[in-house]
């Protein structure tokens, strides 16, 4: 039929074609094709908790059943006087068909109960036909899909009446008990179905929602770190301005240099702020005040302190200034473990170190295990996805996880080249008193 007479022709006609063509795509093409029932997933509900010894043969489970199905109809076709043997082997034979060719063996399955009504005494439903012809029905429909299931209900009616000259009655308890078999099949297989469809979409809106969680958080580095870098843009534009004023008769060399440091600074901050307005959100407002530093991590803690969480803050080498996006990551990553103390651990207790070594800044913020009635509240993941955020910006290494007594322990490690390493004056009087550890106590007390 060509494409014109199909949209021309009635709803009725069109809805006939589609049950035919469904039936030859079901029923007729590859009929010989190799399809083996492969063994159960051994990371199954039930399974996974089996020992692997008796795991490795329940795997196996569905295709000792069928086997087994096909044993007793050689049994039953067994019973008969005469050919007993033909009686019994013919009809099994479908029956483990299955394993291997499902739809072959439906009309394998045919076949044989014409060999065994010829054969038998029973007339057409003799028991190993009648036993063999709803095995293959149930284990054929499990192995493909409710419309197959129908098209062989139905045909196995139409064998049957044909064969008996139009009397459903003789047909009728094959059919009937077929029906009830397939019809729990096809509800097991829906459901199957639905619960494969609902694990798809928790899957793919789990791995949205992480993508969302990195795509935020990338945004808020980026935010902070064109307020870093716009400010020393800034300062280098302002000083190559001023420069020449600070010398007598400067050289036009020195001074041609100078404006052309200046019109590269402001060039760079235009870019910057260029490509910055594509991740900023459109209601976001810049921070009056200057982007928080290690300096302020005291008060931080105080802000905690208020709040239940009883912290300490122990400091080891010599402090010094390091590079402001390092102070700022740093103290995001101690703020964003500290919250999560608040929230997954109530009533317990929290420890940040901070490391100071010669290639960079070591940090550790760990708590105990909750205490108290307070139940901890869910997260929703993206304070541990922020931080690693933060460590991969700074090429450094981070390891989260819960330690042995039940809390949570969160350790960085931010590189610092020397070259980026300045110093503070209270950094070298620090390192000339020979103070090389300094804890804070949990009320702030040095």
């Amino acid at each position: 039929m060509t494409e014109t007479q199909t949209k021309t022709s009635s709803p009725e006609f069109r809805a006939a074609a589609g049950a035919l063509d469904g039936l030859r795509e079901d029923l007729f093409r590859h009929v010989f094709a190799y399809r083996p029932l492969p063994p159960l997933s051994p990371e199954g509900r039930f399974i996974r908790r089996l020992p692997d010894g008796l795991k490795r043969a329940v795997v196996w489970a569905p295709h000792a059943l069928v086997l087994f199905a096909a044993f007793l109809v050689m049994m039953a076709g067994f019973s008969e006087w005469e050919y007993r043997f033909l009686m019994g082997v013919v009809p099994a034979i479908p029956v483990a068909m299955t394993l291997i060719r499902p739809v072959a063996a439906f009309w394998a399955s045919m076949v044989a109960t014409v060999f065994c009504g010829v054969l038998g005494s029973d007339g057409l439903w003799g028991p190993s036909a009648f036993m063999a012809q709803v095995v293959v029905l149930v284990v054929v429909a499990a192995r493909t899909r409710p419309r197959t299931a129908a098209w062989m209900w139905l045909l196995t009616l139409f064998f049957g009446m044909l064969l008996e000259g139009g009397d459903p009655s003789i047909t009728a308890p094959v059919v009937t008990l077929s029906a009830f078999a397939l019809l729990v099949v096809a509800v097991v297989q829906i459901r199957r179905d639905a619960e494969r469809e609902v694990t798809v979409q928790r899957t793919v809106t789990a791995v949205e929602r992480d993508r969302r969680t990195l795509l935020e958080e990338r945004t808020t580095i980026a935010r902070e770190l064109h307020d870093v870098v716009a400010h020393h843009m800034s300062v280098v534009a302002i000083q190559a301005e001023a420069a020449p004023y600070r010398v007598e008769n400067p050289p036009p060399e020195l001074e041609q240099a100078f404006v052309t440091i200046r019109e590269n600074a402001v060039a760079a901050l235009t870019e910057l702020r260029r490509v910055l307005g594509v991740v900023r959100a459109k209601d976001y407002e810049a921070p009056d005040a200057p982007q928080p530093t290690l300096a302020a991590l005291d008060g931080l803690l105080d802000n905690v302190r208020e709040t239940g969480l009883e912290t300490e803050k122990v400091i080891t080498g010599a402090v010094r200034e390091l590079p402001q996006g390092v102070e700022l990551s740093a103290y995001r990553i101690v703020q964003e473990a500290l919250s999560n103390s608040l929230r997954h651990a109530p009533g317990a207790s929290a420890r940040v170190e901070l490391g100071y070594v010669l290639g960079g800044l070591g940090l550790r913020v760990v708590n105990g295990p909750p205490r108290g009635l307070v139940k901890p509240s869910p997260g929703a993941g993206h304070g541990i996805t922020g931080m690693r955020e933060r460590v991969a910006m700074l090429n450094g290494e981070m390891t989260a996880g819960t330690t042995d007594d039940g809390g949570y322990e969160v350790a960085v490690f931010l590189p610092v080249p020397l070259s980026e390493q300045p110093e503070r004056p209270e950094s070298r009087d620090t390192a000339e008193g020979n103070a090389d550890t300094v804890v804070i106590d949990r009320d702030g007390r040095a």
